[in-house]
């Protein structure tokens, strides 16, 4: 799914790239021949060491802002703020029926039985509560207009610097009382290692659909550290998404880099009611606590890629994770419908 740049709310999607061979599922074979071809030094980001590195982090190779010259919905100030912050967060984008529609439409997916059970589908470690389903600007034609969306697919044009497309989508509820957190880390990390992401050219949008408050175990995130890239240690376990989705322990920051980081940068959690968009860059180190209140917190999240940035071989693990974690430009929708 392609994003090309069109009036407010009208943003079509359509393939590009049809001459190339797609590669969510690469062969073994490929995988570990276009690993073979690269050496630590060609890596920029490298990542999942066996041993622990010279330096805690390493800086950013990649600009932030790459298409401040590109028509958008956001402001010279905001892309400021983006690229000071690494994030930035939009309050009440989208009110009132449209708002509710989105609900709704949630509500109607995750309470769908035939979904608990799919590889797409990440149940409550402690129970079979849905707490993430995947690829859901395919299993929904309203939240793929919504991915499509000028407010949302055209900032984040503004800020990869090319037309965007879907390289993940998401639901994400946390259940109140029961909604478990999840470990400090870079997405950015996971992709490169896992999914072959070569660069640091996508932004996740995250549109909020309940109120997000202190309480209800809101998103944290450190100001400042899209700019630094901190290598992680330990190899990557077979099929590791398996595990990781649920409970995230590789991949993760040490203790000693988190704390570096706090002391210089600080960490900020934005909090609003529904409807508010939080846009953040793909390296920006971010967690999230156990929703302790009665409250339920959720909101439906898209990965916006650029095309020339699309995936290849991993980095460091033996092959790409599933397609729904890694969709390619040109993917067709029909396989989850």
């Amino acid at each position: 799914m392609t994003v090309k740049s069109t009036p407010l709310n009208s943003v079509t999607a359509h393939k590009q790239y049809s001459e190339m061979a797609d590669t969510p599922n690469v062969h073994n074979t490929q995988v570990h021949n276009t690993q073979a071809q690269r050496t630590q030094g060609q890596d920029a980001y490298p990542s999942r060491l066996s041993y622990t590195p010279e330096s805690t982090w390493l800086p950013r190779q990649d600009a932030v802002v790459k298409g401040r010259q590109l028509s958008g919905p956001l402001s010279q100030a905001q892309l400021d703020e983006f690229e000071r912050k690494g994030f930035l967060f939009i309050p009440n984008l989208i009110e009132g029926a449209e708002l509710d529609e989105l609900r709704q439409e949630m509500k109607a997916l995750m309470s769908k039985d035939e979904y608990r059970d799919k590889e797409f589908s990440v149940t409550e470690p402690e129970s079979q509560e849905i707490r993430s389903l995947f690829a859901v600007h395919f299993l929904s034609e309203r939240l793929g207009e919504l991915a499509s969306d000028e407010r949302v697919a055209g900032a984040a044009r503004q800020i990869i610097g090319d037309d965007p497309y879907v390289h993940q989508s998401r639901i994400n509820y946390k259940p109140g009382f029961a909604g478990k957190g999840f470990n400090w880390h870079s997405d950015f990390e996971t992709w490169h290692a896992e999914d072959g992401m070569p660069a640091m050219h996508a932004v996740s949008a995250s549109l909020i659909l309940t109120d997000n408050h202190e309480f209800n175990g809101p998103l944290m995130l450190i100001p400042g550290s899209h700019k630094k890239f901190v290598p992680c240690l330990g190899e990557t376990p077979e099929d590791n998404h398996k595990s990781s989705l649920k409970a995230q322990e590789v991949g993760v920051p040490s203790p000693e880099a988190l704390t570096e980081l706090v002391a210089e940068h600080g960490i900020e959690a934005p909090k609003g009611k529904a409807g508010g968009l939080l846009l953040f860059d793909c390296n920006t180190l971010h967690a999230s606590n156990a929703n302790l209140s009665p409250d339920p917190r959720s909101n439906v999240f898209f990965v916006f890629n650029r095309l020339d940035n699309r995936c290849d071989a991993p980095y460091a693990a033996a092959k790409q994770r599933p397609d729904f974690l890694a969709h390619s430009p040109d993917q067709p929708a029909q396989q989850y419908r």
